[in-house]
């Protein structure tokens, strides 16, 4: 899952720099936003990424629970 959050915050991370560049902004101000829009998709990727997985790691074990509590 890390991977894959990082891998789309590189994607951002170029699509970004294109953006900016369009712009006519000057090449450190190009970069410097850019890592900054990284920075920020990444981490917040990371905390739904760790909710989502928290969620279905929740509903998992009450799952279970309920099946170990019907066979008893």
């Amino acid at each position: 899952m890390n991977k894959i959050v990082v891998q789309f915050g590189l994607l951002v991370f170029c699509i970004s720099i294109v953006f900016f560049l369009q712009q006519g902004l000057m090449l450190e101000d190009v970069l410097l936003k850019s890592i900054v829009v990284f920075i920020i998709v990444t981490m917040a990727l990371s905390i739904i990424a760790l909710t989502f997985l928290k969620a279905i790691n929740n509903t998992a074990r009450k799952k279970s629970d309920e099946l170990d509590n019907n066979e008893q």
